[in-house]
């Protein structure tokens, strides 16, 4: 097998590998971080780091490029932290294990964190680099941008002096990003009463495994399975089955791909409880076989009873509320094709000791229509008794027709690869938003390589796009 670190372009292949051998999930970036200021250090280059943790590192103009205009390159040292069940693995501490798997880079079991390790290498390649034509460089690395962009929330304004910015954050090679969806967080709370388990009762795990999830954003368009909203779907059909705890789903911006439920059956409707499970197992199969192929679901007897669990009555107040709780595409753009503009992700349920709570991320490429969703949530929560908390509202960031970089880098691709890339939008949040709104006059940009499946175990970035993403980058560096 082909080690990765022998794939071209080897600068940036071994900034990735070094990358993926330094723990960093959203909110521990400490070692990326003091790496990027030991890699300054070494090579003799100035950076800054503002209080939240960002860092800007600065390389001078190459010799006859010193009357250019500074271009800022832009990417989050954070990755999404999401493994297979069955793997013991600590995000914290342990290291990314990428491999070669034919004409793609992935990891084994876990996220790879080519979102956005492939941005943060590239720029470190280039710093790195003497013997590359570029005006002079501001490199902007941020912390947290996975879940709910606090780096760039919190960039402090007198960190960049550069007139361009180009981020490296898409995953799309050949696409050229100018807007993207705004967000806002979601929390939906609830507190109940639990009573004792009568006698008569049996203690089952429920289990719902093998989902493709995704990134909440890029793939929501591909209305896969959400184990949150079948997990409801499977208690709401079994009201019998009195609920103990829920632990289902996980971050925000992950589509939900697991979740697990205890439960207390009467025995004398364990057989048709297993049945039921069983069925439907086979009903989400068929029901999702154009976008889901790995479904598991069952269900397992204990070896005693929960103690307690939830009242009648919030139960039935709460899995309504889960079934009835809106999730999805919401709208469609009425001005471009195929892009989603409105959506929202129930990414998160946990229930247990009394308290229940939600999380959900809703996206749009408009204000009006997040306080829609967001409304719709509350409206939901409220009459099963609950309340909600927004929290992180962000703007997206709207498309400049008359931007001179997306000029610029259409000619320069089309030149270089023969052909013209395309222009979109994306819904999704990139940093360019938030980043535009501190440093107004900015003129900005989005490219990166081919990945698919970001935010799931199933993470891997195309080798041949990473060759062609890092050339076209330097191809605009020397001709801006």
């Amino acid at each position: 097998m082909k080690e990765m670190t022998e794939l071209e372009p080897k600068a940036l292949w071994k900034q990735f590998a070094k990358v993926c051998s330094i723990p960093h999930p959203s909110k521990h970036e400490e070692k990326i971080r003091q790496y990027v200021i030991d890699f300054a250090q070494t090579h003799g280059l100035e950076y800054q780091q503002d209080t939240i943790g960002n860092i800007v590192v600065r390389k001078a103009a190459a010799k006859g490029y010193e009357g250019h205009p500074t271009v800022i390159l832009q990417a989050h040292m954070d990755m999404v932290p999401q493994k297979n069940s069955d793997l013991e693995f600590d995000f914290e501490k342990d290291a990314i294990r990428p491999y070669v798997d034919g004409d793609w880079v992935t990891a084994e079991g876990t996220t790879l964190g080519a979102d956005d390790g492939m941005g943060v290498s590239a720029m470190l390649a280039i710093l790195e680099a003497d013997d590359l034509p570029h005006p002079a460089l501001e490199c902007l690395f941020t912390v947290d941008e996975e879940t709910g962009l606090t780096g760039a929330n919190q960039l402090a304004t007198d960190m960049l002096r550069g007139d361009i910015l180009i981020n490296l954050d898409s995953e799309d090679e050949g696409e050229l990003y100018v807007g993207c969806a705004g967000a806002v967080n979601v929390t939906a709370r609830f507190e109940y009463e639990e009573e004792a388990v009568p006698g008569g009762y049996a203690g089952y795990e429920i289990e719902l495994a093998g989902l493709k999830g995704g990134h909440s954003g890029l793939e929501i368009i591909l209305q896969r399975g959400n184990a949150n909203k079948l997990l409801a779907r499977f208690l709401r059909e079994q009201s019998y089955a009195r609920i103990a705890t829920i632990d289902a789903g996980g971050l925000r911006n992950a589509i939900p791909r697991e979740a697990k439920a205890v439960v207390a059956v009467p025995v004398d409707r364990v057989a048709e409880f297993e049945k039921a499970a069983g069925e439907f197992e086979l009903t989400m199969r068929h029901e999702l076989a154009h976008v889901e192929d790995s479904i598991r679901f069952g269900v397992a007897r204990q070896a005693q009873a929960p103690a307690t669990v939830a009242t009648e009555d919030f139960r039935k107040r709460f899995i309504d509320a889960l079934t009835a709780m809106p999730d999805g595409i919401i709208r469609m753009s009425d001005t471009v094709p195929g892009l989603v503009e409105t959506s929202t992700n129930m990414s998160r349920v946990g229930m247990g000791d009394g308290k229940a709570e939600l999380l959900f991320m809703v996206r749009c490429m408009v204000n009006y229509g997040k306080k829609r969703v967001v409304a719709m949530i509350d409206a939901v929560v409220t009459l099963a008794g609950g309340r909600i908390e927004a929290q992180g509202d962000y703007d997206g960031w709207a498309p400049n027709p008359d931007s001179k970089i997306l000029h610029v880098m259409k000619a320069g691709y089309e030149k270089l690869f023969g052909k013209v890339p395309e222009v979109k939008a994306i819904h999704a949040g990139l940093e360019c938003g938030i980043i535009g709104a501190k440093y107004p006059k900015l003129d900005m940009i989005s490219i990166g390589p081919t990945m698919r499946f970001p935010h799931s175990p199933d993470e891997k970035v195309e080798i041949a796009s990473v060759a062609k993403f890092y050339a076209f980058l330097l191809d605009t560096l020397k001709n801006l």
